[in-house]
């Protein structure tokens, strides 16, 4: 099972929620937690461990071969993204809009364009009893994540079996780092909070869910502020509740100091509980 955890904006939870329910998972069996949101991961200050692995992640960028080139303008042209361009008798190539998709190389007559990698980030995995932990962090100066999401994603499939749980910290919105995050799982849990902000993008977050065809559900965090719009919507829409989590000045204090929320507040751990169920018996139906 991959689980993804999302929502449509930044601060409302996903952090917290990811790293408490693969605590609670861990007390029964092996699960991996992946901290997706590339550029700013911080499941780190919640899960630690024991580093075991550490990988320098590369991404493709064209080189040009300006003695090989004819100028016949093909690369620009075949450039869906104008990280290639000519000007005059130059060509100028912008690795910070490259998405490697090869097509200026792979179609240049003269071969002109070579691909090399160029480093983008890093891959740490972390063990910790029955936690593994996956952590990507982009370089300071990269613009692109979706390379480096894609790579860990890749990374965590092949490295743990298919019947290993798998928790994914997604990050905040409902861009194309997101779409990347959540393309592969089979269940997205969408969390988000009481209150109009809430609601409007938690709307944006389940019309992207619907376009990708995926299975969603939605807790609710800092449940008892604001109002109940965003349970009367789920409600309307058949959209499955599937907890929520009070709202409680114990739990930002816990946050602050890094630590875990659930093994001190019971009624946390009785929602996150609601969720482990709900997620086992979806690994029973498939």
């Amino acid at each position: 099972m991959k689980i993804a955890i999302a929502s449509g904006k930044g601060g409302t939870g996903k952090t917290t929620l990811s790293t408490n329910l693969t605590a609670l998972f861990a007390e029964t069996e092996n699960v991996v937690l992946t901290d997706l949101d590339v550029e700013e991961p911080n499941s780190g200050l919640f899960i630690q461990g024991e580093l075991v692995k550490e990988e320098i992640k590369y991404k493709m960028i064209p080189k040009w071969e300006e003695d090989a080139c004819t100028l016949c303008g093909e690369c620009q042209k075949n450039c869906n993204f104008h990280a290639v361009i000519q000007l005059g008798s130059q060509l100028l190539v912008f690795p910070e809009l490259c998405h490697s998709c090869f097509a200026c190389s792979e179609l240049c007559p003269t071969s002109s364009l070579p691909m090399i990698p160029q480093r983008m980030g890093s891959l740490k995995q972390f063990k910790n009893k029955n936690i593994s932990f996956i952590e990507s962090r982009l370089d300071i100066g990269q613009e692109q994540a979706v390379p480096l999401i894609a790579q860990t994603n890749d990374y965590v499939g092949k490295t743990f079996s298919r019947e290993t749980i798998k928790i994914f910290d997604a990050p905040p919105g409902t861009s194309c780092p997101v779409i990347e995050a959540t393309k592969d799982a089979d269940f997205i849990i969408l969390i988000t909070e009481p209150t109009p902000f809430g609601l409007y993008d938690l709307k944006l977050a389940i019309e992207t869910m619907k376009e990708l065809k995926k299975d969603f559900g939605v807790v609710i965090n800092r449940y008892g502020i604001g109002n109940d719009d965003v349970v009367d919507y789920c409600e309307k829409n058949d959209i499955p509740i599937l907890a929520k989590i009070p709202n409680s000045r114990k739990v930002a204090e816990l946050y602050s100091r890094g630590e875990l929320v659930y093994t001190e507040i019971p009624e946390i751990k009785d929602e996150l509980q609601k969720i482990r169920n709900y997620i086992l018996n979806l690994k029973i139906s498939n």
